[in-house]
């Protein structure tokens, strides 16, 4: 007697097959393991995440979407967007889902009068950042410019400028989306409400088509970095965290435990050092943000980059690696960071050469983004102080599981100073809804889950089962 495991093995392989004869009513294509380009197109951003779905999808418009759906739903697939792959370990193999890469989908337009941006799908944050700094504008991007819009964007989005003016979520003014039953729908205050508040902050409760949203009047700022040696941790993360206590909105920052990697897109004078790092940007004028910066410039940084920077060459100020990399990641919200939570960073989150952990990071909140507004989405606000994000190497699937557990063992000694919730972007690893919003959020949004998407059609980073 054949199981059902093989009878769901033969369906789906069958369904790979059947998927040759999509690529005809495709302006895209439909990739299968055949192709030459199979393991090029299956392969996420993150290489620590091995996909194997049935088929890999490209499609160019929304209507290619619409029939992607079609298909999908024909043979009981699922659907998992992604645009870059940097969040896609949480995914899994993905064996009975066609993954929807959207990167062919690339258009970014700039409505200078609203102050607006219109992105496709597959839009990345270093091509919006460029089109909008020709027009003095600017949107809430990351510290990364190769990761994309759409999914930083309904994930929450935690930004250079976030302090001064929230989560990127909140900007969002509009979404075009198919939905799971294969309707093109437009999302607002007035179209699909539900739909609208649920994808700010919510995830992937539709197929983004495009997504339009706020720009700010930003040309350029204070940013830089300070570098210490690792053994002056102890001394400055102290400092640091005092002075957050006293900054205004117009500044967000970040204080690092870094490794840095030995590449050649590395400044040689950081190439493969370990550091404690202070990264800020500042809105103010040079005078108040030199101000502002010289109780961490009298500790005596040995590198400091700081200098007035258009909005274009933020990007570089994190470094963050543009090339596809093998990671392990995971954070926290912290509902606050004492003397003994710096204790725990230096004893266990320092990244010396021999450490699993590559890099760990701690961002100021606060400012905007703990001030809730009546019509932002169902990510409204941050309710804690501080976030923390750790990142470790997995360069084989073997080097996976003990850097998985020297960031289990950091998070679980910050445990005391948890905030309670999850922020999404910074959990890339499988978790529950419920663990990052309040109780009635997460019950709208299963409900909102089950008027939409009631088969669980999207595969999302972070599932919502569907509730009635």
């Amino acid at each position: 007697m054949v199981d059902q495991r093989e009878l769901d093995t033969r369906g789906i392989a069958r369904a790979a097959t059947e998927a040759q004869a999509l690529n005809d009513r495709l302006a895209g294509r439909i990739v299968l393991p055949a192709d030459a380009d199979w393991d090029q197109v299956r392969q996420p951003w993150n290489l620590a995440a091995r996909a194997q779905p049935p088929a890999v999808a490209l499609p160019e418009s929304a209507a290619d979407i619409q029939r992607i759906v079609e298909f999908a739903r024909a043979r009981a697939l699922h659907i998992a967007p992604r645009g870059t792959g940097h969040g896609a370990l949480a995914l899994g193999p993905l064996k009975d889902a066609i993954v929807l890469n959207t990167t062919r989908m690339r258009g970014v337009q700039i409505d200078t009068a609203a102050r607006r941006a219109r992105v496709q799908a597959g839009g990345l944050w270093g091509e919006v950042t460029a089109a909008a700094a020709r027009h003095g504008l600017t949107g809430l991007a990351g510290s990364s410019p190769t990761v994309g819009v759409v999914g930083y964007s309904i994930g929450g989005g935690l930004g250079w400028l976030a302090r001064r003016y929230g989560l990127a979520a909140n900007s969002i003014h509009a979404a075009d989306l198919v939905t799971a039953d294969g309707r093109l729908v437009r999302a607002d205050h007035e179209h699909h409400p539900d739909l609208f508040w649920a994808i700010r902050g919510g995830g992937s409760l539709g197929l983004v088509t495009t997504l339009e949203f706020a720009l700010y009047p930003v040309r350029e700022v204070y940013g830089g970095a300070l570098y210490w040696p690792p053994e002056r941790a102890a001394e400055i993360l102290p400092e640091w965290r005092a002075w957050t206590d006293h900054l205004p909105d117009e500044v967000t920052s970040i204080a690092r435990l870094r490794r840095m990697p030995s590449r050649p897109d590395v400044p040689q004078q950081l190439r493969g050092r370990s550091f404690v790092i202070i990264e800020a940007a500042c809105l103010a004028a040079v005078p108040g943000a030199v101000g502002l910066l010289r109780p961490l410039r009298a500790l005596g940084p040995e590198i400091d980059t700081f200098a007035m920077r258009p909005m274009t060459d933020l990007g570089p100020l994190h470094l963050d690696p543009h090339q596809p990399m093998p990671r392990i990641a995971d954070g926290r919200l912290l509902a606050d960071l004492p003397a003994a939570a710096i204790d725990v960073l230096c004893a266990t989150g320092m990244p010396m050469p021999g450490s699993p952990i590559a890099s760990v990071e701690v961002r100021h909140l606060e400012g905007a983004l703990a001030r809730r507004s009546a019509t932002a989405g169902a990510l409204a606000s941050l309710d804690a102080r501080f976030a923390v994000y750790a990142v470790g190497m997995a360069a084989t699937p073997e080097l996976a599981p003990p850097v998985a557990r020297a960031i289990d063992l950091l998070l679980d000694n910050l445990a005391p100073w948890d905030a309670g919730r999850q922020y999404p972007n910074f959990a890339e690893r499988r978790a529950d809804v419920s663990d990052f919003y309040p109780a009635r959020t997460t019950a709208r949004l299963r409900r909102i889950k089950a008027a939409y998407d009631p088969d669980e059609l999207i595969r999302s980073i972070h599932p919502i089962k569907p509730q009635p």
